[in-house]
């Protein structure tokens, strides 16, 4: 027979009763189960009116003693705390759903494109007590429904001034959490190398880029090779830029060759600013330039032999409009060195995470 000797004790809004003694009463909470291997989620449901036949199964779950609700105005349930939490955290493009699970909320993509985290507003919301809130890595790309962050109060019953601080907080400094969708859509390639014009070499980046930008649902419009001509590449940059287009993209002369003039028909073309050198390896050669405010970038060689460069990191956030400097290049420093692993996980690696 299953038998339990604790008191009924009061407790910060909640009295604490016997399990036998919760016949008839509802469950404050969730009540976990885990079986190693096999399960870990809510056994009983917040709300769930005890019966006879539930008291051992609790027992078993080591529940010897349960909480009984009793609120008064300056108290707050999890669930509902967790709910008013998320709400100020999400801005545009997030989601979540009304139904807590164990005091949490996910809080997830609700289209395609960049997650954008205030990291700072972040770890002053975190420095709250009683709440909290775990994320992925900023300007990282995700997908919809991917969930991006998780969220809840701590304790079970949260002081009302405790919630609206955080609340505040996270309302004064949102959006804490967003998704730009990606709008840069169509896309030309200029692929310079006297050696490729003349046949010599067979061009390999027009493939690579192509598949690069198809994964975000950007086009490759047009192709164009060129030969080491500063003007003649000035001239088709002006002629992609006056067209209906959002980026171009060169390959190829970016190095510090003499022949490599690919940066200097960028300039004859006409551009506002020009950033070369970038703190990421494969990758220190990558080249950025703004005609206005379309970008035109310039991928070195090492796209050809890498998997993974400077390119897969700054390209998300350019088709998702955003206008990178030499700033935002150093900050590639640290996560900005590729391991070489045998076998590739980037993006579940810790390449370009803070960027």
């Amino acid at each position: 027979m299953c038998q339990s000797h604790h008191a009924r004790q009061s407790n910060g809004g909640m009295t604490k009763i016997n399990v036998e003694e919760a016949v008839g009463t509802r469950l404050a909470h969730d009540i976990t189960e885990i079986r190693p291997g096999e399960f870990k989620g809510p056994s009983f449901r917040r709300g769930h009116k005890v019966r006879e036949q539930d008291v051992c199964r609790l027992m078993r779950l080591g529940k010897r003693h349960l909480y009984v609700l009793d609120l008064n105005g300056d108290q707050v349930h999890e669930d509902d705390a967790v709910v008013e939490l998320a709400t100020a955290l999400a801005g545009p493009g997030i989601t979540f759903g009304r139904q807590p699970s164990e005091g949490k909320l996910q809080l997830k993509a609700a289209y395609t494109g960049l997650l954008k985290i205030d990291t700072g507003a972040l770890v002053d919301f975190n420095l709250i007590p009683d709440v909290m809130c775990a994320a992925m890595h900023d300007n990282v790309p995700v997908s919809q429904g991917q969930i991006v962050a998780g969220t809840r109060a701590i304790p079970l019953v949260i002081e009302r001034q405790v919630l609206d601080r955080a609340v505040a907080l996270a309302t004064a400094r949102g959006p804490l959490f967003s998704v730009k969708a990606y709008h840069r859509k169509i896309v030309r390639l200029v692929v310079t190398g006297s050696e490729v014009y003349d046949g010599l070499i067979e061009d390999r980046f027009e493939a690579i880029v192509e598949k690069k930008l198809s994964a975000f649902g950007a086009t490759l419009q047009e192709t164009a090779i060129l030969p080491d001509d500063p003007e003649r590449i000035a001239d088709t940059i002006r002629r992609f830029a006056a067209a209906d287009t959002d980026m171009i993209i060169t390959t190829g002369g970016m190095s510090v060759d003499p022949d490599d003039v690919t940066r200097h028909g960028i300039r004859l073309a006409g551009v506002d600013t020009l950033h070369y050198g970038a703190a990421v390896l494969p990758g220190a050669m990558f080249q950025l330039a703004y005609k206005k405010e379309m970008p035109i970038v310039g991928i070195p060689a090492c796209g050809l032999y890498h998997q993974i460069t400077i390119f897969d990191l700054v390209l998300p956030r350019l088709l998702a409009g955003e206008r990178l400097d030499e700033r935002d290049l150093a900050r590639f420093a640290v996560g900005g060195l590729c391991l070489n692993c045998t076998v590739c996980r980037y993006p579940a690696c810790p390449m370009g995470k803070t960027g």
